[in-house]
């Protein structure tokens, strides 16, 4: 097994996670397999509880697993399955060495972190680099390991002059040593340390600087790590005597000093690397440069291919994204990937048009309203005012025209999950002014609940329809907390990971575009579900449940059969999109908000399902699956919300 370490200094937010995804896209297409592995330095367990303000979007696995959206940018980019067990955590170590020594597993000696808890990491790290990820039996060949986190000097500033290391790099220590310890484990030839830094330029010199690269090697050296490559962020293309600088001063050599300048899309990253020859560096450090007796060369014609389609594209379709946490794009990261997989598809270049949907709701549209609460987080497209322990939302009725403009001027319309009673009103109006206009409409999770409210509110004339979530007490319960789920406990307790989705009704839109599928396999995450029932009195209004569970009690897609598009899923659909193969409901709505949705359906209708040789048409689900060796994680193959996953 070789390993990759791709580590990041000077500042957070330079794009680790898409350079150690560009990385392995560029390994894989040397022919080799890979596997990527997720290190976050918090004590959190996982990332279900933490605030997409905090952390941006939570990415739910297969499993169940619900990790950094990191993950989500590895099994985009290399077509992979990752399992929970792929995002290390340090809350996940210090349980697990925790239950270790409740069992007496350390005979016992005194626990410390190191040894223990560092031997558990790279213990942690050996185990996973070792399971499939790619549906095929058999180790992978290269593990892609992404640190999270900074590694720099010492941290001066006015509130901390003792020259103390700050928090990111304290909560990190324990896997600094034990990565410098696995690098001496596996030993040369095995281990390659890919250093993320940045090169900025001060506008008043007007030059690329290196120095914050200089004291972030520093630093790493100082931590018992060496840097075999450089890859350097920058504005502009790197001028090459501050390459010469850098090799000078850092001891790398030049070959090895890969510039990552910003570029039209992100999908051009695993081009540049290409182009310097990145994968040559690796390779040789790692004594894979050879195949037999022919040097690996990637073969990326797709990836350029798409990359430069994207860059071509002029024709613009406008979605309007509908939710609560829209002052962080990062908040929806996977829905917007989505989106723009779907776009490109059809050959449109997306516009995202950010609806916060407090503003929709009538009373922003008052003078003046105020909203606050301590210790949260609220967006908005017009004033956020930041007070001690609580942060105050101010509508306006600028903020509330603006919304309506931005919704009214789109060609679709989609309301991503959420959880809370914030902002629910708007969703509502959103999702009637896109029923009563027969404007493309997506809801995904509570998008789909809030669709089914607001048709027993306005349709069925059921005035107090509401969600238990939002009005424990309603006499007219369309959406209702699931009956196994924990009102005491947080984390992993949700409805998680994949299920399977039966599709009820032939021809519907969303059976079309799954290719005529009978059943597919899709990423949930909710507490709540629509009302079983209450499903008979939606579908004599008109309302369809054209997918649902095994057991027909759990209603997963809805459909307006009437309307030229609105479609609502219970499950998350984006999760499992990937560039040039888009999700097929993403798909549908942007081909709906482009006058394209006709084609669409032909075309995936007509490229998954062939006639058989009697003519007739045989229905199939649309993922193929492998079978799926139970895991050896926290909770021995088991997950914590009490189920696996279809196989």
């Amino acid at each position: 097994m070789k390993y990759v370490l791709v580590t990041g200094g000077v500042v957070s937010g330079l794009g680790k996670g898409v350079t150690a995804s560009s990385i392995g896209v560029v390994l894989k297409a040397c022919g080799l397999r890979v596997t990527t592995i997720k290190i976050d330095p918090y004590l959190n367990t996982d990332a279900g509880t933490m605030s997409p303000f905090e952390h941006g979007e939570v990415f739910v696995l297969d499993d169940g697993g619900e990790v950094d959206l990191d993950l989500g940018n590895y099994e985009r980019f290399l077509d992979i399955k990752l399992t929970r067990d792929n995002n290390i955590t340090t809350g996940k170590i210090y349980q697990v060495v925790i239950n270790k020594e409740r069992r007496g597993d350390y005979l016992g000696k005194t626990v410390q972190v190191v040894p223990h808890i560092t031997d558990e990491i790279q213990d942690w790290i050996e185990r996973v680099a070792m399971n499939p990820v790619d549906g095929k039996e058999g180790p992978p060949d290269v593990c892609v390991i992404e640190l999270g986190g900074t590694i720099g000097d010492k941290i001066f500033s006015p509130h901390n002059d003792s020259g103390i290391l700050d928090a990111g790099d304290i909560e990190s220590m324990p896997f600094i040593e034990a990565l410098g310890q696995f690098s001496y484990r596996v030993g040369p030839g095995n281990f390659c340390l890919v250093h993320v830094s940045l090169v900025p330029v001060l506008n008043v010199v007007g030059e690329q600087k290196t120095k914050p690269t200089q004291h972030s090697v520093r630093g790493l050296r100082g931590l018992g790590l060496a840097p075999d490559i450089l890859a350097c962020r920058s504005a502009e293309p790197l001028e090459e005597h501050v390459k010469v600088k850098l090799s000078q001063f850092c001891h790398v050599p030049i070959p090895n000093i890969v510039n990552l300048h910003d570029v039209t899309n992100i999908w051009h990253i695993p081009l540049l690397l290409r182009d310097q020859k990145a994968h040559e560096a690796i390779l040789k450090v790692l004594d894979l440069k050879y195949d037999g007796k022919v040097p690996r060369v990637p073969e990326l014609a797709k990836w350029t291919e798409r990359a430069t389609k994207f860059d071509k594209l002029k024709t613009t379709v406008k979605i309007a994204m509908v939710g609560k946490y829209t002052g962080l794009s990062d908040s929806y990261l996977s829905v917007l990937k989505a989106l723009l997989h779907a776009s490109v598809a059809v050959e449109r270049k997306l516009v995202v048009e950010w609806v916060p949907s407090c503003d929709l709701e009538d009373s922003s549209a008052k003078e003046v309203s105020l909203l606050w609460a301590p210790n949260q987080f609220y967006s908005s497209s017009d004033l956020l005012l930041m007070l001690p322990k609580c942060v105050c939302f101010v509508q306006t009725p600028e903020a509330h025209k603006k919304a309506w403009k931005l919704l009214k001027g789109a060609d679709g319309v989609l309301v991503p999950g959420g959880f809370g009673d914030r902002g629910v009103q708007g969703k509502i109006l959103a999702a009637k002014y896109a029923r009563e206009n027969n404007v493309p409409y997506l809801g995904i999770c509570l998008g789909m609940q809030i669709a089914v409210i607001e048709f027993a509110r306005s349709v069925m004339k059921l005035r107090g329809a509401n969600s238990t979530e939002f009005d424990p007490a309603t006499a007219l319960p369309c959406v209702i907390f699931m009956p196994e789920g924990s009102k005491t406990h947080m984390g992993a307790t949700m409805r998680l990971g994949s299920r399977r989705t039966h599709f009820q009704v032939n021809g519907c839109k969303s059976a079309k575009l799954y290719g005529n599928a009978s059943y597919v396999d899709e990423r949930h995450r909710h507490r709540y579900e629509v009302n079983p029932d209450m499903v008979p009195d939606f579908e004599r209004a008109g309302l369809q449940f054209v997918g649902k569970d095994e057991t027909g009690r759990r209603m997963e897609i809805i459909e307006l059969p009437s309307h030229k598009f609105f479609i609502g899923a219970q499950f998350h659909p984006e999760f499992k999109s990937r560039p040039g193969k888009p999700s097929p409901l993403f798909l549908g709505l942007v081909a709906a908000a482009s006058g394209q949705l006709e084609p669409v359906l032909q075309r995936t209708c007509n490229s998954l399902i062939k006639p058989s040789a009697n003519g007739k048409v045989p229905k199939r689900k649309l993922y193929p699956t492998v079978p799926v060796k139970p895991l050896n994680s926290l909770v021995n193959g088991f997950y914590p919300n009490g189920t696996g996953i279809h196989t």
